[in-house]
């Protein structure tokens, strides 16, 4: 097991995260939730880093601690680049202006199946490996639709219940489906922040037993598959849901069966504790590229190198939105009607929106889009993909989600000559 440290001068306080031995005759003593004393200690010890001013500052998690390994292909070798006569230097020199005021790790462009401007910026190469954030979502997403295609899941509408045997006798967990842990309508406890130490939100994230807090804990605030609530709980439990699945560890998973597959480096991601479960909805590090590889995968149906990865019309269905959220499909962002501002929570929530000044110029646009305005833009009208990912930028510099596209599709020669149609106005 290794320690990743994500942020400089904000290290993880070092500690033993194997479970002791209890000596002969004795117990290990137990808190009232059912978790041995040495987890809850280290749930808060976690908890004070990140939370609790009064304790070390609440200054943040400083790293991931434990890691394990995600492979990736071990004769791995940068995608193709060159240039192109269809996207002006003007447009790709403008977006990449945009990107390197806004706190940016790294830009790539694809067009056509090759690199067409990759950046990166400060320290960052092309082997660094990118906090993920909410990028780990459509993660999960290929992640089941590779089980699929294995046969390894029969469908999306399977019961979680089938994997996560806690839940059979539940009258309402028991109705949660595969896809609404895809599709953020579990019924969990919507996304928040919270001060106490108590409340799920923090032990499901902060836990070295964190799957086992949301299987057992985790309460339900509507029936399942009735609203969307954005929650990283329910894209966590994707992690055990491949495990069981599947029988193979979930970093293993994503990296033999996805992330090798399409070539890619390989990284890290964050486990509750030696030996414990991988967390799904966020704290997968991969180079910029990797993820650039899997949107290859979206844009082209699901197909990497003439090789299929996912099932014939899975990314259709990726790309499908619910009633209860038109923007969001199984991992994708969707334009859907135009607002000015679309945020990740519930679209009645007025807080937390990202800002859009125009509509997007393709209406069949799709995105992979997470915290601090990481996101990639699949292009299908002109054959291309664009990636920001970085830190959030600065409050001087608000990020605009439509300017990379659109700058990027006002800079292209289509060869029928006629642009996308654009992402259309609300009815009246």
């Amino acid at each position: 097991m290794r320690r990743v440290f994500i942020l400089p001068l904000m290290a993880l306080v070092a500690c033993e995260t194997q479970e002791a031995a209890a000596p002969a005759g004795s117990e290990t003593p137990q808190v009232a939730a059912g978790y041995s004393a040495e987890d809850e200690a280290l749930y808060m010890e976690r908890f004070d880093q990140l939370r609790n001013p009064a304790a070390q500052g609440g200054r943040g998690l400083g790293g991931y601690d434990p890691v394990e390994p995600v492979p990736g292909d071990p004769n791995y070798t940068p995608l193709s680049a060159g240039t192109t006569d269809l996207v002006t230097d003007a447009a790709l020199d403008a977006v990449d202006s945009y990107a390197a005021q806004r706190n940016s790790q790294a830009l790539i462009i694809w067009k056509d199946g090759q690199v067409v401007r990759e950046t990166y910026y400060g320290d960052t190469t092309r082997q660094s490996q990118i906090i993920s954030r909410s990028l780990a979502k459509p993660i999960t997403a290929l992640a089941v639709g590779r089980a699929l295609m294995l046969g390894k899941i029969d469908s999306l509408d399977q019961p979680v219940a089938d994997f996560i045997t806690e839940w059979k006798d539940d009258a309402q967990k028991s109705k949660i489906l595969v896809r609404h842990l895809l599709d953020q309508r579990s019924g969990f406890l919507p996304q928040g922040q919270s001060m106490d130490p108590e409340s799920p939100l923090n032990r499901a994230y902060l836990h070295p037993r964190h799957d086992e807090v949301i299987i057992n804990d985790m309460p339900l605030t509507y029936e399942p598959g009735t609203d969307y609530q954005y929650a990283n709980a329910t894209s966590e439990m994707i992690a055990p849901l491949i495990e069981r699945a599947t029988g193979m560890r979930y970093g293993d998973f994503v990296g033999q069966e996805i992330i090798q597959k399409i070539g890619g480096q390989g990284g890290n991601v964050w486990v509750n504790r030696p030996g414990g479960t991988a967390h799904a909805g966020c704290c997968i590090l991969l180079p910029a590229e990797d993820w650039l590889r899997m949107a290859v995968v979206i844009l082209q149906d699901g197909v990497w190198d003439g090789a299929r990865i996912l099932p014939e019309g899975y990314v259709a269905k990726m790309r499908t939105g619910t009633e209860q959220n038109p923007y969001y499909g199984l991992g994708l962002w969707l334009p859907h009607t135009y607002l000015e501002r679309r945020g990740f929570a519930n679209p009645s929530i007025p807080y937390g929106k990202v800002l859009h000044t125009e509509p997007y110029l393709d209406k069949d646009m799709m995105m992979f889009d997470g915290n601090s305005n990481q996101i990639v833009y699949m292009i299908p009208s002109a054959n291309m993909i664009a990636l920001r990912v970085g830190n959030r930028p600065p409050k001087d510099k608000e990020w605009d989600n439509t300017v990379l596209p659109n700058t990027l599709i006002r800079g292209t020669t289509f060869a029928d000559g006629e642009a996308p149609e654009p992402q259309p106005m609300p009815a009246g």
